[in-house]
């Protein structure tokens, strides 16, 4: 290669945009029954991050002998805080999932023993499934300064997005901020609410508790549990991904006797 030649592959490299970068992390956090504190399963969370914002997210939730029993995808794509998914639970037959179209949102979910049904969403403000994650981080500033926000929610297995009011409380610790979401209404004080704390430095998740997107072993109604995050994710690779998107699944028992 002639001086010439380096000369003119450097000034293109400069001229050039930044080639895409990519990372995968994973974190195990444990879920608990919310009265009891008994361990009842555990989630493996490998998520792939382009260019520092995430753009696949895989959970396996597994018993705790380490079989999985129920996976699900999440692609962020171009709208974080409303990314398509896609939920299976061995144990039951139980799915639910959404994926954005260009009509809006398409939304299913099949119960035990039924068959699917689906129903499509208009296009407007959403929020779905760990989109909240990036909802929050979103909506950071606001929120730990006290205000008390909106936003459309969606429930998979009603096959619409409901009102919920997200606002501040104690998380106990000076460490973390915490939040309650809550349907809106005075109604929304009846029924049971979700918490969730993140760190303050780095905004991840630390811990969350009440319905679970799982449900109980038969299927029948939502879990109520308490997860608990790790500080901080530790590296992974692809082959990681690869190997759990391939796990097959296995109808293992979480609640106890």
């Amino acid at each position: 290669m002639t001086r010439t030649t380096r000369v003119a592959f450097a000034i293109l490299a400069l001229l050039l945009p930044p080639a895409a970068t990519a990372t995968i992390q994973q974190e195990i956090a444990t879920a608990r029954d919310l009265e009891s504190r008994e361990v009842l399963f555990r989630e493996q969370h490998i998520v792939r991050f382009d260019n520092g914002e995430p753009a696949e997210r895989l959970v396996m939730y597994r018993c705790l002998d380490g079989q999985a029993f129920a996976r699900k995808w999440v692609r962020y794509a171009d709208t974080p805080s409303a990314p398509s998914f896609q939920l299976e639970d061995a144990r039951s037959g139980y799915r639910e999932g959404a994926e954005r179209t260009a009509s809006g949102t398409r939304v299913r979910w099949t119960p035990p023993g039924g068959s699917e049904a689906s129903g499509l969403l208009p296009s407007g403000p959403l929020v779905a499934d760990a989109g909240f994650d990036e909802w929050v981080r979103g909506y950071w500033d606001p929120l730990t300064q006290g205000k008390t926000l909106e936003m459309r929610f969606l429930v998979p297995s009603r096959l619409r997005a409901y009102d919920f009011d997200v606002s501040p409380i104690d998380s106990g610790s000076p460490d973390l901020q915490a939040f309650r979401l809550q349907l809106g209404g005075w109604f929304g004080w009846l029924l049971p609410s979700i918490r969730v704390a993140y760190d303050d430095q780095t905004r991840r998740l630390r811990w969350f508790e009440g319905l679970s997107n799982l449900r109980d072993d038969a299927g029948d109604a939502p879990m109520r549990v308490r997860i608990d995050f790790p500080p901080r994710p530790t590296p992974a690779d692809q082959t990681v991904l690869d190997t759990a998107a391939r796990e097959a699944l296995v109808g293992c028992t979480v609640q106890p006797a």
